[in-house]
């Protein structure tokens, strides 16, 4: 066996029991409520204001707010994970210093615990079907780690183990994150969230079941195939299970090491990265709707994107579709009336916001309206008027009677979608959309 002995540093176990992940959010809590006396004693002797965020938001509690959620990994590091990447420049900034952290953990299962779940998985004899297997692995993120190794017949392969416990742990870990958000102040008891929570367990107990992500990314490699600039892992049936996923390995870097590369080829790829989102849209019918940067990895030599991480594809709704195509066409022909109208059928907004707020939402309109018209590269690095726009949401959030959610397939097809421009913002890359999504359009049909 060729194995690398793991940085034991970095080891971390996860907790796989009920009671050993409740204690976890409770030490949490109790940490915070600790945090908020001394804070609060302190504010008091030297008379200062009291705010509930301020004792809430000490340093002390952002860093064990950060250090819990990533020790217990799953679907609590998940949601945060989710929230910070959905919700970029519209988070208080405290918040998006925890959920940012998040996304740069790197904890791993120390080897104990790695081997009792693939021995679980491929019986106590496991190592007898490879040359080697790296007990370090290459990659660690919420719900599952990756390992290379090699097999007996010399192929190279990314062995993806998950978490023990963390499939049975995710409903329970929704609700406690949505609790602990409530308790901090960031999640608004006024607004309805039902919805949105069993979205979310539902998306998390999908990502869990790693031989549904097997299939996906299979179809996806059948989707590609012709398609030049792509790489999708090919399956390995024979090793994948419910809680492991075999593939090819293949090499490539973080997608942020673009940023080094020269400005036409940063703008390439991320046009091929645009095209490839509007074709889920309105082409394939199906998306991969976490668009989280370490799911894309870069070769330097022939410029291809490798697409990873297959658990978060889910199939588009027609009518999400429809209203996305409706709404760029009344873009593109600078009609804010249909623009509206389009924004409003697809469950964007609530008619009572246009009703309430029109000078407001016209601006926004005419905002977007005149970014995707322009006949010139877009620039994604230059974000100035992401401000405008987040102000003037903020003040029509203020009033009350028009929060609501929309459609929560809308919402995971507006994730991959500005999660994508978020990339294309750290890669300051300039991409014509109006030309791309014009092409899209017109070589496609209404569902």
């Amino acid at each position: 066996m060729n194995e690398e002995k793991p940085d034991k540093s970095r080891e971390r176990a996860v907790p796989s029991g009920r009671l050993a992940r409740m204690g976890t959010f409770g030490r949490l809590v109790g940490g915070v409520a600790g945090g908020m006396a001394a804070e609060g004693a302190r504010r008091l002797t030297s008379g200062e204001s009291l705010s509930p965020r301020d004792l809430i938001l000490t340093p002390g509690n952002v860093q064990r707010m950060t250090d819990r959620l990533a020790h217990l990994r799953g679907a609590a590091m998940k949601m945060g994970q989710m929230i910070s990447l959905d919700s970029g420049d519209f988070l208080p900034p405290e918040l998006s210093k925890i959920l940012a952290s998040l996304r740069d953990q790197a904890n791993f299962m120390p080897t104990k615990q790695l081997d009792t779940v693939l021995r679980a998985e491929w019986g106590n004899d496991w190592r007898r079907q490879f040359k080697w297997f790296n007990p370090r692995p290459i990659a660690a993120a919420s719900i599952g780690q990756v390992h290379k190794a090699m097999t007996r017949d010399g192929e190279e392969l990314a062995i993806k183990v998950q978490y023990p416990g963390v499939a049975k742990s995710i409903d329970s870990d929704v609700d406690n994150v949505m609790t602990l958000l409530k308790v901090a102040g960031f999640a608004p008891p006024e607004l309805e969230v039902d919805k949105l929570l069993a979205a979310a367990k539902k998306q998390l107990h999908e990502e869990a079941d790693y031989k549904r992500e097997g299939e996906q990314m299979a179809l996806f490699r059948e989707r590609l195939a012709g398609v030049p600039g792509f790489v999708v892992p090919q399956l390995h049936e024979g090793l994948t299970r419910g809680s492991i996923l075999a593939m090819s390995f293949e090499e490539g870097v973080a997608i942020e090491e673009l940023e080094q590369e020269p400005a036409e080829r940063r703008d390439e790829v991320m046009a091929r990265l645009m095209r490839l989102v509007a074709r889920e849209l309105f082409d394939f019918g199906v998306m991969q709707t976490d668009p989280n940067f370490a799911n894309f990895r870069y070769r330097r030599g022939t410029g291809e994107i490798v697409l990873l991480d297959f658990g978060a594809c889910r199939d588009v709704d027609p009518d999400v579709s429809n209203g996305y195509r409706k709404m760029l066409i009344a873009g593109l022909e600078g009609n804010r009336e249909e623009v509206l109208a389009a924004t409003i059928d697809a469950g964007f907004m609530m008619p009572i916001v246009a009703e309430k707020h029109p000078e407001r939402v016209n601006r926004m309109i005419d905002v977007v309206i005149g970014e995707m018209r322009e006949d010139a590269p877009f620039d994604f690095g230059d974000r100035g008027f992401v401000p405008l726009l987040r102000d003037e949401g903020l003040e029509i959030a203020k009033d009350k009677d028009t929060w609501a959610f929309p459609p929560i397939e809308t919402l995971f097809v507006q994730r991959k979608v500005s999660g994508t421009a978020l990339l294309g913002a750290r890669l300051k890359a300039k991409v014509n959309i109006r030309r791309m999504t014009e092409e899209v359009l017109a070589s496609t049909q209404a569902f």
